[in-house]
């Protein structure tokens, strides 16, 4: 429970939680000095709410030398282990890791099924009865609504007459699971996506762009619609 309480007590602020969402987006090396300017405030305030962030391990933080002979300057980056809170505490990512095995070793026929499951999956959560004749915005609003649930950035730019949705996942949330089985992982969560964009939009282009297992900063899909 300290551990819980630490926890939601490091990201009930306001602005520290919003530095932290920065620093998943960028997903690059930060300092003191960046956050403070990018969030109009001092540096001193800066330097207490990344350390924060820290001590609870939602970041990472070390020293680097500035190449100028001067004292070693600290910077911030996304703790490559996941935070897993729950009420109560529960161990949903062992169950994965078991699934995840399971499947892997019976081979392409549970693949397959596995496929199928979170394909369906994804077209359930976006399901409404009125979406054939919802508006592009209100059908972009169920999609952003399931994207930030597994941490999907949506952008909409026009493309030739064509909307072109681009997904962007910049803390994965299957990241710890990634190593031994990125191809699964990807392959699954693909299909959850691609489920909800049929869902929405029977014709669609579905393209992945960018992947974390080509040694990409994020994942990017790239979606083009009528």
């Amino acid at each position: 429970m300290a551990d819980t309480l630490k926890l939601t007590n490091t990201l009930a602020d306001e602005t520290r939680y919003s530095i932290y969402q920065y620093v998943v987006k960028e997903k690059k090396q930060v300092n003191v000095q960046e956050i403070a300017e990018q969030f109009g405030i001092h540096p001193n305030v800066a330097r207490l709410h990344l350390t924060k962030l820290n001590e609870s391990k939602f970041i990472s933080s070390e020293l680097v030398k500035n190449g100028k002979g001067g004292r070693p300057a600290r910077v911030y980056f996304l703790a490559e282990d996941p935070i897993y809170l729950s009420f109560p505490k529960q161990e949903n990512h062992l169950i994965l890791q078991w699934l995840l095995e399971t499947v892997d070793s019976m081979g392409e026929i549970a693949i397959t099924k596995a496929k199928e499951i979170s394909y369906r999956q994804g077209q359930t959560i976006v399901h409404s009865p009125l979406s054939s004749i919802q508006t592009f915005e209100t059908k972009m609003e169920l999609l952003t609504k399931a994207a930030d649930s597994i941490g999907y950035i949506p952008h909409v730019t026009e493309k030739e007459g064509k909307k072109v949705i681009t997904f962007s996942i910049y803390n994965c949330p299957y990241k710890d699971h990634l190593n031994k089985y990125p191809t699964l992982v990807c392959t699954l969560h693909e299909s959850f996506l691609k489920g909800q964009f049929d869902a929405l939009f029977p014709i669609n282009e579905f393209v992945q762009v960018e992947s974390m297992q080509n040694h990409c900063s994020n994942c990017v899909y790239q979606i083009e619609v009528l």
